[in-house]
């Protein structure tokens, strides 16, 4: 089946691509290469068409003839967005809208969205279930919030078969250091490979959901091929907390040495802790299983090795 990847030359597009192709799908990354790169997508075997999804004479091309659309394409980053909230909202909100009218006029029935689990924000209870108020705190958290609202209500208006991941900090190979979408894990290898202080944002008692990618590639192919739609949004992430101080001790561990750390102000935006409630994941996919993060650490490691 025709699967379409917007955002697929990305950081998780890319991998996802990899999962889909090995399934013997006709894959499709559509990407401006803005963030993405033509050589994540090297050997791979899928399709690469450069577009942007906000131009609809080319959504409707890449799109007509799919069987399930993968929406990765966005403007990542929280200081981005706070530096400039207007390129993350034409992105990341109108674009989305682009993408599910498209959709509409070429007759595609099946979308998984990306959003994040920055929309929790401010909310300080633990684990994030989504039945929680959002309490956006940047432009980038907002964006995302609207990507999900559009794609549930096109969903809800015009039938369409609608799946709204929140993406939790996703790590591993392809992440490039100066990627700030979960930016800490590749700038802390990045800077341990190459002897630099790791810098830390803050005292690094700050908690997040370390998520590798490999799994989440795994669901999101799941999800495209069997169409799973579900009528709210659902966190795309298994339950793990973890501080940066405590993600420094096992990248330690698996470089066999101590790590230098530097520490920087808070930046504006991030939120203090972040943990998934899995228990509606669990429901729609009940056989997924997440890579622990030491392994994943591992293989994010030999990756940057790899890179020379």
């Amino acid at each position: 089946m025709r699967i379409v990847v917007t955002g697929g030359a990305g950081f998780i597009g890319a991998n996802l691509c990899r999962v889909l192709v090995a399934g013997g799908h006709d894959v499709v990354a559509f990407d401006d290469l803005s963030t993405g790169s033509r050589s994540n997508l090297d050997g791979v075997g899928a399709e690469l068409v450069e577009g942007t999804i906000l131009d609809p004479a080319a959504l409707d091309d890449v799109l007509t003839g799919a069987w399930s659309v993968v929406h990765l394409g966005a403007r990542p980053s929280v200081p981005k967005s706070v530096a400039d909230p207007m390129a993350s909202h034409r992105t990341n909100a109108t674009g989305t809208a682009e993408v599910l009218e498209a959709m509409r006029r070429v007759d595609v029935a099946h979308i998984v969205v990306a959003s994040s689990s920055s929309v929790y924000g401010a909310n300080p209870q633990l684990p994030k279930h989504e039945d929680l108020a959002p309490m956006p705190l940047s432009p980038y958290a907002a964006s995302k919030l609207a990507t999900e609202a559009y794609a549930l209500a096109w969903g809800s208006s015009y039938g369409l078969g609608v799946l709204a991941f929140r993406f939790f900090n996703v790590f591993g190979p392809l992440q490039a250091p100066g990627h700030d979408y979960a930016a800490v894990v590749p700038a802390f290898v990045d800077a341990a490979l190459a002897g630099r202080p790791l810098p830390v944002h803050g005292d690094g008692h700050q908690s997040r959901d370390f998520t590798f990618v490999g799994s989440v590639a795994d669901v999101l192919a799941d999800a495209a091929v069997r169409r799973v739609a579900h009528d709210r949004p659902v966190n795309l992430a298994f339950g793990s907390r973890v501080t940066v101080l405590e993600l420094i001790t096992e990248l330690e561990a698996v470089l066999g040495r101590p790590l230098e750390r530097e520490h920087h102000p808070l930046r504006a935006g991030d939120v203090p802790h972040s943990q998934a409630d899995q228990a509606s994941l669990r429901a729609l996919f009940p056989d997924a299983e997440p890579l622990p993060l030491r392994t994943g650490l591992e293989r994010t490691v030999a990756w940057f090795e790899s890179r020379g």
